[in-house]
């Protein structure tokens, strides 16, 4: 039986994962820019579902749709999708494979439009390759304890933290001369993600040899997560001179709605840091959320100045995502002083992102999971 991939960009990374996966069970998955016989496989979000829902729907072959979005509307994407693979792929994909190579009835965790059975189990990291043939950044942790109303990361893959072990992820990075993680939080390595252990961090960057980057996209941390120690340790370690994290807004209010778990203070003080230290921060907000008053927002813009004095902010206009508490809110507008600050910024090479375009985010950048 022959297994496609669909190459979508923004999901490279989970190809990587997944075929690297596969492969432990003797399915090689192919490469292709359309659906193949005798299986395609596709991970959708938000965005990108909509432009392979009706190429799905019209495969002459057997479709697979998983990803952050089919997970979260499995039993939208089972009406024009065979299968769905709701949440982790590396059991479920292989186990589903087996079980229509062999004519049975899929197992835990695959959606039809016939019903949906939950999987019973839960990945654990060592257990599975982060890649094989296919290169892909190295996820070293999964999982996040906040509750982050915009985000889809705690209900797909829970709130209890996941790392993979310092030997694998040392095995693996010795293929690279670069090397990146995917994590919801780096200085969060081997920890619950609220109590850190940067023993364990420092365990890590020195078991790696190469140029390291830590810290920087697709694995940020958390604004309070900055510390001169975890700064000492970019430095002593890495080789970025910028560290990515989120602020999300300048409104102590609206952190506090969307359950951030950290304040303005806690922003401020980490840029203070970076810049103290030699480093660039690069500062991730959400404009427009629903509960967003003209104040909130212009305490956000002038958090957005204050960092673009010493650094760089990525802008994206909130989109309401599925399977979150946010996703039935509808984004509010932006006010015209706000737009005008925003343009000028990034005409100036301040600030970069999508807060006017959504798919920017999606069909420009980010090989995120």
């Amino acid at each position: 039986m022959k297994v496609h991939w669909r190459e979508i960009s923004s999901a490279s990374n989970s190809f990587a994962a997944l075929a690297a996966a596969c492969e432990v069970h003797g399915y090689h998955l192919e490469a292709t820019k359309e659906p193949c016989p005798d299986v395609t496989c596709y991970s959708l979000n938000s965005i990108t579902e909509r432009s392979y829902r009706d190429e799905i729907a019209g495969a002459d072959c057997i479709t697979i749709a998983g990803g952050p979005h089919a997970s979260a509307r499995y039993s939208d994407v089972a009406q024009y999708a065979d299968y769905v693979v709701v949440g982790e792929g590396e059991y479920t994909l292989p186990a589903l494979l087996a079980t229509i190579e062999e004519g049975r009835d899929p197992p835990p965790g695959v959606a039809t439009a016939r019903g949906y059975t939950p999987a019973r189990h839960t990945v654990l990291l060592d257990g599975y390759p982060p890649f094989s043939e296919v290169k892909g950044f190295i996820e070293i942790t999964r999982g996040c304890p906040f509750g982050c109303g915009y985000c889809q990361t705690p209900r797909l893959f829970g709130r209890c933290m996941r790392h993979r072990s310092v030997d694998e992820i040392s095995r693996y990075a010795a293929r690279f001369r670069d090397i990146r993680f995917v994590t919801p939080n780096a200085f969060a390595y081997g920890s619950d993600g609220v109590h850190l252990r940067l023993d364990r961090v420092e365990r890590l960057l020195r078991s790696l040899n190469g140029r390291i980057y830590f810290g920087t996209f697709p694995g940020e941390v958390r604004p309070e997560c900055v510390s001169q120690q975890s700064i000492d340790l970019i430095l002593d370690y890495c080789a970025n001179t910028r560290l990515h994290f989120g602020a999300q807004s300048g409104s102590d209010r609206v952190l506090r709605l969307l359950h951030r778990g950290h304040t303005v203070e806690d922003v401020v003080r980490a840029v203070d840091l970076c810049r103290e230290n030699g480093l660039v921060p690069v500062v991730d907000f959400i404009l427009g959320l629903p509960f967003e008053s003209d104040d909130d927002q212009r305490a956000t813009l002038d958090l957005v100045r204050l960092v673009t004095r010493a650094g760089k902010a990525h802008i994206h206009y909130f989109m309401p995502l599925p399977r979150t508490p946010l996703q039935n809110s509808r984004p509010r507008s932006l006010l015209p002083e706000t737009e005008k600050v925003l343009g000028r910024l990034a005409l100036g090479g301040r600030i970069t992102g999508s807060w006017m375009d959504h798919e920017i985010r999606f069909f420009r950048h980010s090989p995120h999971l």
